[in-house]
């Protein structure tokens, strides 16, 4: 097992510095992980009327485990980055990864709708825990200058599991019994387990670390900005993705076998918008953040617009998931702005998503309810969009004061 040590400040030089394929088996490690964090999150959404007959529950009772999950990240991300302030992030990164198989598996097992429902709170605890962490080790053991696309090769496990490892699971879960897709997450999570213990390397506690230190991060005013663009920014890919199969099939007039297809198109686009993304933002950090935000406001308009028109809406769903170009840049952008607390501020990152997932389904449902039909889902997603740039603005403002002191 490698023990090359790995550099507590991302912009610290390393001691001794890893081979490129050193540096690759540890993303592939973590993006293992992210992988099956991925797949384990959304392919239960396939899988609601499976859960819901097994356990005598409506599938809109069914849907409370999809909030379950939601709320357990939301929570676990920054408790235990605090909790877990002076562990090694090797260390902390084995045990997420437990924790994460394990919730899986035993889901898996549970005897009630009850018990489902609260292990997949608990399963839902380590996520963004672990991506906050996983980006982190992966852009400490590269240059400076390609530390977005480190993490974007991190997040890349995460953008294949909408392509492939969701549909797939929710294929085999739908048929032959839901139980085994969520078995089959946690034994992805025990490779991972592997994985990390054989080659991400052995670290070091940074000196003066405390939960106390990491609390600090959201008293910072640019790491508050930067998870707030976020929440808001970002609810518009929610707003319109949520209500995906209605505006396809009662709007489009499609037949369902096309929602797999635009599934299928999103995943796409996500992780070409990683990829993409990652590789501007080692350009113009603040540059491909604010980019997506326009871009995103130009696509979801043309979204509500052409929504009738199948090639239209094909286009626009790809497009939108492009849009997930921004990931890896607001997530080095935290680790640039958190100075010494870097866990909390990176794990934070994946509740502030989550929030803008709650904050844009709710949003688009609440305007299909005042009868502006599904296509008006991007609208919504083009506003808050349109709020987040002022969120933007005031975080560039901020930073451009502070370099002129």
């Amino acid at each position: 097992m490698s023990q090359i040590a790995v550099n507590d400040s991302i912009d610290a030089p390393v001691a001794e510095a890893p081979s490129p394929m050193a540096v690759a088996l540890v993303q592939l490690a973590l993006a293992c992980g992210g992988f099956g964090i991925g797949t384990g999150e959304f392919a239960i959404m396939g899988l609601l009327p499976n859960v819901a007959s097994t356990f005598s529950v409506t599938t809109p009772q069914a849907g409370y485990v999809i909030s379950a999950y939601a709320l357990g990240v939301v929570i676990g991300a920054p408790v235990i980055a605090v909790l877990a302030a002076k562990m090694a992030r090797r260390s902390l990164l084995l045990l997420l990864m437990g924790i994460f198989a394990i919730g899986n598996i035993l889901s898996a097992m549970a005897p009630t709708f009850e018990s489902f429902t609260l292990m997949r709170f608990i399963t839902g605890l380590p996520h963004g825990a672990y991506f906050g962490v996983a980006a982190i080790v992966a852009a400490s053991m590269v240059p400076v200058h390609k530390r977005a696309r480190a993490v974007g090769r991190v997040m890349l496990g995460l953008t294949i599991a909408t392509l492939l490892g969701t549909p797939l699971a929710t294929f085999f879960g739908q048929s032959l019994d839901w139980r085994v897709a969520f078995t089959t997450v946690g034994v992805i999570g025990v490779v991972t387990v592997a994985l990390i213990w054989y080659h991400v390397p052995r670290d070091q506690v940074a000196e003066g670390a405390s939960f106390m230190r990491e609390l600090g991060a959201f008293k910072r005013p640019q790491v508050l900005l930067t998870l707030a663009i976020a929440a808001v920014g970002y609810g518009g890919m929610f707003a319109m993705f949520s209500y995906i199969a209605d505006t396809t099939m009662k709007v489009a007039m499609l037949p369902a076998s096309m929602v797999a297809v635009m599934m299928v198109l999103f995943g796409i686009g996500m992780n070409v918008g990683n990829v993409l993304g990652s590789w501007l933002a080692d350009k113009s950090l603040m540059g491909t953040i604010g980019g997506s935000l326009i871009f995103n406001i130009v696509v979801l308009s043309c979204f509500s617009l052409t929504a009738a028109n199948p090639v239209m809406l094909a286009a626009c769903v790809f497009l939108t998931g492009c849009g997930f170009a921004a990931g890896p840049a607001l997530q080095t952008r935290l680790m640039d702005v958190a100075a010494d607390a870097q866990t909390l501020a990176a794990a934070s990152n994946h509740s502030a998503f989550n929030i803008a997932n709650a904050l844009g389904a709710w949003l688009g449902g609440l305007v299909i309810a005042c009868g502006y039909g599904f296509a008006a889902t991007g609208y919504v997603g083009a506003f808050l969009s349109f709020l987040g740039i002022f969120v933007f603005a005031a975080s560039l403002r901020l930073e451009r004061r502070s370099r002129s002191a």
